[in-house]
């Protein structure tokens, strides 16, 4: 089959291609800017990109187009699909009818964590030798890849989990391949012609829950709207499946009172999954209705990656892994790019790249940077750039998210609201800045050794940390 991608260097649409080619498929892409690093990763692939929605694309003829939700009505290029009437199709509904069928799907929802929970999820099952497909919105640095099909399952690594879809994907007693898939479940729409969320589509077996606030204001109105989109999903699980839900997110209970035909596990409660202290470096005990499963030992810092271990725990001990080999396979876990990444050290200053953008994200972001430097500087440099927060409906909550820095950088080029007043609680450790120059020039010149600069995005901030690095060396 020949695919045609259209919006191929979003992060799911890119990571569909990534599985299509290894799938043996023909496939081709196009986006309004080709960039890095999807780009790089999909031309790796041999994947073809161009450059563009330009209609001599039509003569191409694949068998189908897949349509990511970056495409509206009025690209020139969906016009003329339209006109022509040639076969096309939503990239999540693609992915459920040619890959996820059949399999069992373990799907991370919720506003934040969906990523790195996601990430654990497929190390856990990797590291016990049972070969899960995924697709990330990242790279976890332990696969190097944000999306891949199943593999083959070692003969001497028995099937523990109660499914006839386990032995579906068995032959003669001996296990083949995979029926495991993990998926970031994204509540955003799925296309122009198919408004409900992208994971009603793929009819998982086990949901993590993550947590659940207001966000993509773009799209949903409420977040009444939202709680009814992970309702639908929902009402997708089969009885024989297993919802993980955060115990104490209140929107997330609310979901539930709506009605749930599925077993649930709760984390983050003392009657479900919890974790014990944490120690200096990291470590904790896996609790489950307060009784020891195992104990986690990572270098990872912070309530966050707690409760994003204990629910990929809980997720994977569904498909049946023991909780004291999963809690012992997160000791190997490396995390995904862009989270707490280092991006390199310039005379004593740490430069860190991280996805964080709502005001949750961003205030756990800081908590778990200071956990780990205690006293030392932390310099945040924040890019609020997703829709939702460049139409300022959380902007009240900005400053608070931020408080726990020592020095705050904002660029407020785009933003519907005055950045600078936003932040003025702040005092004179916050600045604004319409001009990326600008602001690099502050930043580098505030600046000093033992200093850690955080630097918080989920776009590409203009290449800001191998330029800002780049000015620190000079500086020296």
């Amino acid at each position: 089959m020949h695919i045609h991608i259209l919006g191929i260097c979003g992060t799911f649409m890119g990571g569909i291609a990534a599985i299509a080619r290894e799938a043996g498929h023909r496939v081709t892409g196009c986006d309004a800017n080709v960039y890095p690093p999807m780009s790089n990763q999909l031309a790796a692939s041999g994947i073809e990109l161009i450059n563009g929605w330009n209609v001599d694309q039509t003569a191409l003829r694949p068998d189908v187009f897949v349509i990511g939700n970056v495409v509206t009505r009025g690209n020139p290029l969906m016009e003329e699909i339209l006109n022509r009437g040639f076969p096309y199709i939503s990239g999540p509904q693609w992915l459920r009818e040619n890959v996820l069928a059949g399999r069992w799907v373990l799907a991370v929802a919720g506003t934040h964590g969906k990523t790195a929970t996601g990430a654990m999820l497929a190390w856990i099952l990797e590291e016990s030798g049972l070969a899960p497909g995924f697709l990330i919105g990242g790279i976890p640095n332990n696969f190097g890849v944000s999306a891949r099909l199943p593999g083959r399952i070692p003969s001497a690594v028995k099937l523990q989990a109660v499914s006839g879809l386990a032995e579906r994907h068995t032959q003669g007693g001996m296990p083949d391949i995979s029926p495991f898939f993990v998926i970031e479940a994204d509540e955003y729409d799925t296309a122009f012609f198919d408004k409900r969320s992208k994971f009603v589509h793929y009819q998982p077996r086990t949901v993590i829950l993550n947590n659940l606030e207001f966000d993509h204001a773009d799209i949903f109105p409420d977040l009444a709207a939202i709680e009814l989109q992970f309702h639908h999903l929902v009402r997708t699980i089969p009885g024989a499946g297993l919802v993980v839900a955060n115990g104490a997110d209140p929107a997330l209970a609310r979901v539930l009172a709506r009605g749930c035909w599925t077993p649930v596990e709760r984390f983050g409660v003392e009657s479900g999954w919890r974790a014990g202290p944490q120690g200096p470096d990291g470590a904790f005990d896996v609790l489950w209705q307060r009784a020891r499963q195992g104990r986690v030992r990572w270098d990872l810092i912070g309530l966050h990656h707690q409760l994003n271990a204990l629910a990929a725990i809980a997720a994977a001990r569904h498909a049946g892994v023991p909780p004291a080999a999963a809690a012992a396979a997160l000791g190997a876990f490396r995390n995904v790019k862009r989270r707490m990444e280092m991006r390199g050290t310039v005379n004593g200053i740490a430069v860190y790249d991280d996805f964080a953008h709502h005001p949750t994200a961003i205030a756990a972001t800081i908590a778990g940077l200071r956990a780990k430097v205690d006293g030392a500087r932390i310099v945040a440099v924040l890019e609020p750039r997703s829709s939702t927060m460049k139409r300022g409906v959380m902007k009240e909550r900005l400053a608070g998210s931020l408080a726990a820095a020592d020095r705050v950088f904002c660029y407020g080029a785009g933003l519907e609201w005055d950045a600078a007043a936003v932040l003025a609680p702040l005092g004179a450790k916050a600045a604004a800045y319409a001009d990326f120059d600008e602001l690099l020039d502050a930043v580098a010149s505030a600046a000093r050794p033992g200093d850690h600069v955080l630097v918080m995005s989920n776009g590409g901030f203009n290449g800001i940390h191998e330029k800002l690095l780049a000015l620190l060396a000079k500086s020296l």
